[in-house]
């Protein structure tokens, strides 16, 4: 099935570049576009399309305030924040005005169409870089859950005390290598690590796992 995307960002140059990103694909197909955030909304209601990506940066209401307008119309809406912005109040907005992704500008073309599907399919993605700063102010947009040594245990018996350990690093941010280094292993084993810990929490990928982590009050 194809999902259909309405790319919102008032920058001509970066707009028709993203665009081209999916030109001669049947499985992501920009149909519409959109300058501003009140456009947005209106090429919203006129294309239903699967997945909105959007810029924060507007020139009439900002990006944010578009995503919130998009949920009151319809609360299934799938938003993605696509940004250069790594405001900490800025990403706490949009994750509260209902975005189901906050991505950096600077990501892969590939890590972008899997971004696109993953949500489609009604996936919450979070950057590698927002993850530290929303496990530092745990302001609510994922919700603290206190969580005992002797439940975590029963919850997730097949998660062994190495890797809650990598588990932990992980959500803070750290690469395999810095993982590595902390633990004093290879950093194959790091990676080996990490894989477990991905099929066990089953989910795509790391940071789906620190995702994941976060909102079960697993670290």
């Amino acid at each position: 099935m194809t999902i259909n995307v309405l790319l919102v960002e008032d920058q001509k140059l970066i707009r028709v570049g993203l665009k081209s990103l999916f030109e001669g694909q049947e499985e992501i197909i920009v149909s519409s576009e959109a300058q501003s955030g009140k456009e947005a909304v209106e090429k919203f209601k006129i294309s239903h399309p699967n997945v909105v990506v959007m810029d924060i940066g507007l020139p009439d209401i900002s990006g944010i305030e578009a995503t919130k307008r998009i949920l009151e119309l319809n609360n299934k809406a799938k938003v993605i924040i696509l940004t250069s912005h790594l405001s900490e109040q800025e990403i706490i907005d949009a994750l509260h005005a209902g975005a189901c992704a906050y991505v950096m500008k600077d990501i892969s073309t590939d890590a972008l169409k899997m971004i696109i599907k993953t949500v489609d399919q009604g996936a919450m993605w979070l950057d590698p870089q927002v993850v530290p700063i929303l496990r530092e102010k745990n302001c609510g947009v994922i919700p603290p859950r206190q969580m005992s040594r002797a439940m975590f245990k029963e919850q997730h018996a097949n998660l062994t005390q190495r890797e809650y350990e990598v588990l932990k690093l992980v959500v803070d941010g750290l690469s395999n290598n810095e993982i590595a280094q902390e633990l004093t292993i290879s950093e194959h084993t790091a990676k080996a690590h990490v894989c477990n810990i991905i099929q066990k929490l089953v989910v795509d990928d790391r940071t789906q796992a620190a995702v994941k982590a976060l909102k079960e009050g697993l670290v």
